[in-house]
């Protein structure tokens, strides 16, 4: 089966930010494996084919912190 592999530069303060993101994230369907990083200011998520790119940034988005920049497989994508 295929898989998507995402990432994204998140503006994160503290620890509360990375995990209010991993909350989501655990919940969301389809995702297979997931990295948030405070240090880096990153969030890499590895989904199911199914999952599209805008699934994941919404959810991201609904925690309420900031998206810089986003890339799907790769390629940059807009925010």
């Amino acid at each position: 089966m295929a898989e998507h592999n995402y990432k994204f530069n998140v503006t994160m303060t503290c620890g509360g930010c990375s995990g209010a993101i991993e909350r989501v994230l655990k919940k969301l369907e389809g995702v297979k494996d997931f990295d948030v990083s405070l240090n880096s200011q990153t969030a890499t998520v590895k989904t199911e084919d199914s999952v599209d790119y805008a699934t994941v940034l919404e959810k991201i988005k609904k925690t309420g912190k900031t998206v810089n920049s986003g890339e799907a497989d790769g390629v940059p994508q807009s925010v």
